[in-house]
């Protein structure tokens, strides 16, 4: 299905363009095909390269299928309804939400499947829920506790929701922490009127490596088939989990037919993949161990504006522009003035503030004027910094516009 996206325009509250005459909407912006350097832009700015996005979501699509993996990529990483479209034309069953006002932007957009993964408790948003629920949504969210599962009851219509409870671990985020705590919310997931339990939910992505991931993936694997044995679930079972981090694991510990008595949907949620990066998930991808690749696809060109001492550039990009809580970006090209690009060899970017990042220098400095081309560490605090995002080709072609609605 075609999602809804609002017409949207590019003026001069748009970052990162410059615009300051009329109005022009998107699709004339992206028709005039303006190249990145010497069009209507200003430094910094962040773009999307196509291609390296492209390979990135048909990998992702290409592992599910491989592994029988139903796919619900996290769209909080982008929030950007026309990627939501490009994940479900390649095959993803629906979005997975954080938050309440997530879900709002999604039903918006007419996203046809959604996965809130997280307990609500807000009576507001599960009104609402439960209404949209009554009205056809397909929807699934997550309890934890007895006061979530009450919340659910309190705010149901007569369709009722369809609730995952969430198994968690030792200082992890959310979930319940023994198989007891995980039945005692099932069973009143169970019991309680305008609630149905649908399976169980899980979340590897917070834990230090790959061994603890799967530790805590079969732990989960267990937990469900001890709830099982309550005869609490229902025969159509689905089980969810999954990062960017450690996807393969998901696979190893949760794919294939491993429940007796039950069909088995087991859902991923990575959402990190759809445009990797240069820093923490470049380190902690699944394909450092398996056959395939992911490409970095955020790139934030900026300007150097002072080179006040041997050793220092100063560089327009700060935390208002480029993340900075999973590590700083990293210099990967240098564009002269004249035109000339480079290696960012001997470049390193040792701190930000809010618009300025110190780059230490060994070796030839870049100098006043010059463009440094960066990659970012964690994409899911890049795209929150940016409303719109140019998609480049390789020859630094804009042919399309990123909107977001964080």
């Amino acid at each position: 299905m075609n999602l809804t996206i609002p017409d949207e325009y590019v003026d001069w509250r748009t970052k990162g363009f410059w615009q300051p005459g009329p109005a022009v909407p998107f699709a004339e912006f992206a028709a005039a095909r303006h190249p990145l350097f010497g069009g209507p832009f200003t430094w910094p700015l962040m773009i999307l390269r196509r291609s390296a996005l492209e390979h990135n979501i048909a990998e992702l699509a290409a592992f599910c299928a491989r592994h029988d993996l139903t796919f619900a990529p996290h769209g909080k990483t982008t929030m950007a309804p026309s990627l939501f479209q490009t994940q479900l034309d390649a095959g993803a069953w629906g979005i997975t939400a954080a938050t309440a006002n997530q879900v709002l932007a999604y039903r918006t957009f007419g996203v046809p499947r959604i996965l809130l993964a997280n307990e609500l408790l807000d009576p507001t948003a599960l009104r609402w829920l439960g209404a949209e629920v009554d009205r056809g949504m397909e929807f699934l969210l997550y309890a934890d506790s007895l006061e979530g599962v009450a919340a659910l009851s309190a705010a149901a219509g007569p369709r009722p929701f369809r609730v995952l409870v969430e198994f968690g671990h030792p200082n992890g985020r959310t979930g319940c922490r023994t198989v007891e705590e995980l039945t005692s919310v099932a069973r009143a997931v169970a019991a309680s009127p305008g609630t149905e339990l649908a399976g169980v939910a899980g979340y590897e992505g917070g834990l230090p490596d790959v061994a603890a991931a799967g530790a805590y993936l079969g732990t989960l694997r267990d937990a469900t088939a001890a709830l099982s044995e309550t005869g609490l679930l229902p025969r159509e079972v689905v089980v969810t989990a999954g990062g960017s981090a450690y996807f393969d694991q998901v696979a190893e510990r949760l794919a294939g037919d491993w429940l007796p008595g039950h069909e088995l949907t087991v859902i991923l949620r990575s959402g990190a993949y759809v445009t990797h990066d240069d820093g923490i998930y470049t380190e902690r991808t699944p394909f450092t161990r398996l056959p395939g690749s992911l490409d970095a696809a955020l790139e934030i060109w900026a300007q150097v504006t002072s080179v006040p001492e041997d050793g220092l550039a100063i560089v327009g990009m700060g935390k208002r522009e480029a993340p900075y809580d999973a590590g700083l970006p990293v210099p990967l090209r240098v564009r002269r003035r004249d035109g000339t690009v480079l290696p960012a060899d001997g470049l390193r970017v040792t701190d930000t503030n809010d618009h300025h990042a110190y780059v230490a220098v060994e070796g030839p400095s870049p100098r006043p004027g010059d463009l440094i081309c960066f990659g970012i560490s964690h994409p899911c605090t890049a795209f929150d910094k940016w409303q719109v995002i140019p998609v480049v080709d390789d020859d630094h072609t804009v042919t399309d516009l990123i909107r977001t609605y964080f």
